[in-house]
């Protein structure tokens, strides 16, 4: 169980709040790449961590992330026209570039050939990096700023590579913690009916197999190895997945005996009790086949089935989201026939499985909807990694209110972890590190 207290400063991600301040240490998955592909296209919404913006590619091809709303009145920037090198407002026509800067204020004539006067009339606007086919954002002091993402997803070609984003109806967290939960997928994602799979590649029906594995954590700088042994036969099913704070994880593709490329997650908080879902994909020896490209566009595992659509959420902006066709509002097209016949869940979908349980946990009698009570768990072993993240997570939150920064936001770690899984007669996790030590560690690719 965590205390109430410890629950609140984990979830809320305002500005001014701990957990908030540590993700403005890191660089941030903002909006996919192909969403503002042309130059002069239209801008996309967005919120993070509380804060409404607007991401667009001016003229020269550069994307900025900035302020939604115009410096004069305050009126959305959204319905103004993206020209010129910059965005300008609807409203009295003033207009800002990249950098927030206030660059024309043609309502006034004393102001509009007095660039001293327009210093003064910018927006916020964050620093971006285009990598791996997603725009990132730093949030932070730019004094603080770390080194730009250099994932390995991000450094293989295009072709190698593919991402996606979609909205959960949940606090950040709950979903990054069925990710680091390898206990999970034995149940949630448990097929009935191995010829009528939705899991395909990933390794369930091993995982399957014994539904209650040993893991072992080992300590990173970037964050943590999540090792979970399991029985198979005469040999033993491992599965390494990595963990890289604040909510970054790397998810093993088919077992293996080598490393060819895998897959993860990021959760980035849209408010406290909304988040924006990156997946990405990956392989280091060729494109992805047409295969595994029309996998991933099946819905079956990540991304899920979805819409793209404007969504209202609570107070602030609209955003533009790719909303999950099975969701919440619609049971996740749940098939009580397919629960007793194919899957564990009647739920089809690696991701509308997840969701299900993520979106509706129990809230605390007196917080929000989204924000699952912490107070009333009862955790077991099989929790330990669960456990671990928040502990670093508390941590790392505590000590950057005292003025230290994380190292896990430059940690080199963060471009060489791999995550593996594969049948071995090794029953030591250390053994099986050392045993796979070359895959896991990473070569230059």
């Amino acid at each position: 169980m965590l205390s109430q207290d410890d629950n609140e400063l984990l979830t809320r991600v305002g500005p001014g709040t701990a957990m908030g301040e540590l993700f403005r240490r890191f660089w941030l998955p903002a909006v996919l790449s192909e969403e503002v592909k042309e130059r002069d296209s239209v801008p996309v919404r967005l919120r993070i961590l509380c804060e409404d913006l607007l991401a667009f590619r001016d003229s020269a091809g550069r994307v900025g992330v900035v302020e939604a709303y115009c410096a004069h009145r305050g009126a959305p920037l959204f319905f103004g026209r993206n020209e010129d090198c910059g965005v300008r407002c609807a409203y009295h026509g003033w207009k800002f570039d990249v950098d927030g800067q206030c660059v024309d204020v043609p309502n006034d004539a004393r102001v509009k050939d007095n660039p001293r006067v327009r210093a003064a009339l910018g927006i916020t606007a964050y620093p971006t990096h285009e990598a791996g086919g997603v725009v990132w954002v730093y949030m932070g002091p730019k004094e603080r700023m770390p080194p730009r993402p250099d994932f390995e997803w991000t450094r293989v070609p295009e072709s190698q590579s593919h991402a996606s984003r979609w909205l959960q109806n949940s606090n950040w967290l709950q979903g990054a913690e069925g990710e680091i939960d390898s206990s999970h997928i034995s149940f949630l994602h448990q097929e009935l009916d191995p010829n009528d799979s939705a899991l395909g590649v990933t390794g369930a029906d091993l995982a399957g197999a014994d539904g209650a594995p040993l893991i072992t954590v080992k300590d990173t700088e970037y964050g943590f190895s999540s090792i979970a042994r399991r029985r198979r036969g005469d040999n033993y099913f491992w599965r390494v997945s990595q963990w890289l704070a604040p909510m970054f994880s790397l998810i093993p593709r088919a077992p293996a005996q080598t490393f060819n490329g895998s897959g993860g997650r990021a959760w980035v908080p849209i408010d406290d009790t909304h988040t924006t879902t990156f997946a990405y994909s990956f392989r280091i020896d060729g494109p992805l086949s047409a295969d595994e490209r029309a996998l991933i566009a099946g819905g079956a595992h990540f991304p899920p089935r979805t819409k793209r659509m404007v969504v209202q959420l609570g107070q602030g902006q609209p955003i533009d989201a790719f909303v999950p066709e099975a969701n919440i509002g619609n049971d996740y097209l749940i098939d009580r026939q397919m629960q007793k016949t194919v899957n564990f869940t009647g739920i089809w979908g690696v991701n509308q499985q997840d969701r299900s349980v993520q979106e509706g946990m129990r809230p605390a009698p007196t917080g929000p909807r989204g924000i699952v009570d912490r107070s009333r768990e009862h955790l077991m072993g099989s929790d330990i990694a669960i456990v671990t993240a928040r502990r670093k997570l508390l941590a790392m939150a505590r000590d950057l209110q005292k003025g230290i920064e994380p190292i896990a936001a430059s940690s080199a770690g963060r471009a060489t972890a791999r995550a593996i899984s594969s049948l071995s007669s090794t029953s030591s996790a250390d053994d099986y590190l050392t045993e796979y030590a070359k895959p896991i560690e990473n070569e230059e690719t």
